[in-house]
Order: C-alpha cells, then sequence, then structure tokens
C-alpha cells in the first residue's frame, strides 16, 4: 500500500516521531489537487485498491476533506494515520461530509499517546476526546512503543468509551539514522514484548486483537505468544520489514520515514507501484548484504531465510553505519 503525505505540517511534538527530520527539511510542503490526481491515476493503473493518508497531520491540509472524498470516489478505501488533533471546524467537517461513509471504505489510525508518559497538553487531549466521539466507529488505535516501560491501559478505556474498531495497530518507535530519536534498541525488544504480553488478559477481556508492525524479530517471542498472537489475528502474522514506499507533496518516493534520506526517487522515475516497490526491496537486500540482522544470530538464521522474519528493521541496520565514512550505500 502506497502512503501518500499530504502534508509535512504536524500539531503534535511527540518524542519518538521519526518523521520530525521529514518535516523540519520541509515545513511547508502540501500535496497539490495536480499531484492528487496523477497519483490516484498511477495507484489505480498500478492495480491498487487502497491508499493511506499520512503527514504531519494529514487532516491540517486545508483540502482534506474534499481530497477523501476524490479518492473514496476513485473507488479507494482510504486509510487516515491521524493525531486526532483538529479544530472544531474541521471536526465539523468531518462530521458532516465524511460521516455518511461506509468504515469499509473510510478508516482512521488515531495515533494515541499515554498522555501522562509523554507529558501532553490537556487541551491536546480533550481535541482527541473530541475527535473519537465523533469518528470512533471509523477508527483504529494505533500506539508507538519508544520507551520499556510503556503504559496501554487508558487504550482499553479509548475503545470502550468511543466504539473504536476492535484491533490495536501496535508500532515500534524505529531509530533515524543519523539522529538523536527515541526509540527501542536491539537489547531492549526481550524486556518490551514480555511487558507487552503483560496484557494479555486486558487484550482478551476487551476482545481488543493486536498486530506487530515491522520491527520485531520473532525470535524474542516464546511458541506460546507466537501461538496467542496467530489465533487472535486470525492468521494474519509476519515478521517482515518491507518498503512503506511513502510519496511526499513533491513527488519524492521513499522507502519509509527513517530511510526518507537513503535513495530517495522522483515518482516520475517509475511507471508503476511495482518498479517502486521492486526498487526498494533491492535496497534492502543490499542493507542486509552488509548486516543480515539486528543479532549476531540473524546470520544463518532459518527463519530469514524462509523469508518468515527480516530480522529486524533495515533502520535499525543502517543506523549501524552513520558513523562510518558512505562507501557501499552511497544513498544516489
Amino acid at each position: 500500500m502506497a502512503n501518500i503525505l499530504l502534508t509535512s505540517k504536524c500539531t503534535r511534538s511527540c518524542p519518538y516521531c521519526f518523521a520530525e527530520r521529514e518535516m523540519t527539511d520541509s515545513p511547508d510542503e502540501v500535496m497539490s489537487w495536480e499531484n492528487l490526481v496523477y497519483l490516484a491515476d498511477f495507484l489505480a493503473a498500478s492495480g491498487e485498491k487502497s491508499v493511506s493518508l499520512l503527514g504531519g497531520e494529514p487532516t491540517l491540509h486545508p483540502h482534506f476533506v474534499d481530497y477523501v472524498l476524490y479518492l473514496v470516489e476513485r473507488n479507494f478505501n482510504v486509510n487516515v494515520f491521524t493525531n486526532g488533533i483538529m479544530s472544531p471546524s474541521r471536526l465539523t467537517e468531518l462530521k458532516d461530509y465524511l460521516g455518511a461513509l461506509s468504515a469499509d471504505r473510510l478508516r482512521f489510525v488515531c495515533n494515541l499517546n499515554n498522555p501522562r508518559q509523554t507529558e501532553e497538553p490537556e487541551s491536546q487531549t480533550k481535541k482527541i476526546h473530541e475527535f473519537l466521539s465523533a469518528m470512533g466507529s471509523w477508527t483504529q488505535p494505533g500506539f508507538n512503543i519508544y520507551r520499556v516501560d510503556f503504559d496501554l491501559e487508558f487504550i482499553f478505556e479509548f475503545v470502550q468509551r468511543y466504539g473504536m474498531k476492535r484491533r490495536l495497530r501496535l508500532g515500534l518507535a524505529h531509530p533515524v539514522p543519523g539522529t538523536s530519536s527515541m526509540h527501542i534498541k536491539p537489547q531492549e525488544m526481550g524486556e518490551v514484548i514480555e511487558r507487552l504480553f503483560s496484557y494479555r488478559p486486558l487484550l482478551e477481556r476487551f476482545q481488543l486483537d493486536f498486530g506487530p508492525d515491522c520491527g520485531f524479530p520473532i525470535c524474542k517471542f516464546t511458541d506460546e505468544q507466537l501461538g496467542w498472537l496467530y489465533r487472535s489475528g486470525g492468521g494474519d502474522l509476519r515478521f517482515e520489514c518491507n518498503s512503506a514506499i511513502d510519496i511526499t507533496p513533491d513527488m519524492s518516493v521513499y522507502a519509509c520515514f527513517p530511510l526518507s534520506k537513503l535513495y530517495r526517487k522522483s515518482i516520475f522515475e517509475f511507471d508503476n507501484i511495482g518498479q517502486i516497490a521492486e526498487f526498494y526491496s533491492g535496497i534492502h537486500k543490499k542493507i542486509r548484504k552488509e548486516v543480515p540482522g539486528i543479532y549476531p544470530e540473524c546470520d544463518g538464521c532459518i527463519q530469514m531465510s524462509k523469508g518468515i522474519c527480516s530480522g529486524g528493521g533495515s533502520c535499525q541496520l543502517v543506523n549501524r553505519f552513520t558513523d562510518e565514512d558512505i562507501v557501499r550505500l552511497s544513498g544516489n
């Protein structure tokens, strides 16, 4: 699935933000109608049925609602990754114009931070509650783990109160090579997974499924944990690190936010989304020829050879090269 970045602006300052460098380098970019129409044609010709809208905060785009309606009219299923913090007028627009859309055609993924751990202003928390009160049934909860002592309990209250979708998008905060962004380190993975499974009773009680996003290594899960994940997720269980294919307002394309400075291209260099995916898959393979995975035992791992696990995120591997002279991965 392709990610279209509607704007580089954001209303939040997350301590783990892996898009911060991208937003800092292009603080005023917004996706134009001309470029959006081109991308819709490009994706449709590639056989894509779904598209994700990102930012910054995508709802800040002045034509956000119009863009969503246009993409739905073009028969795309639209996923919007939002923090839920928006003006009253924008929220009214969402209710008035998007509230009639089927939840099968439009889905929000609301990135929720624990306000006690991120020290978010009360005014922002209030706006998130207002968004979920209006759009909760269209919204899937999302959470990024960036510290070992993370706390998920507040999410269960949100899901219950606002009738949110019963599947948690659970991600790891990844390093942005060359920066000091907060993230989970390889040696912390085991502790993170143990803490995650301490919430199993609550996940079962609230019937909240979750699927681990990219970067989790399979070897840090026990067989019992893997079995529970497989059953609760309906069999959809992967430990891969694939290219996300992010497309910026200026029509640049790259593999994902943490690797946005590595092998950045123009979308006009490609004929379809398959070519882009193939190109960045090749880059991932080059990286893993240098370092197979985030642990020494990744080298020769049977799960990696079968394609079941990628051995952690590619950004973790590139992060090891940042203090070296650029010789092999030139970024061109």
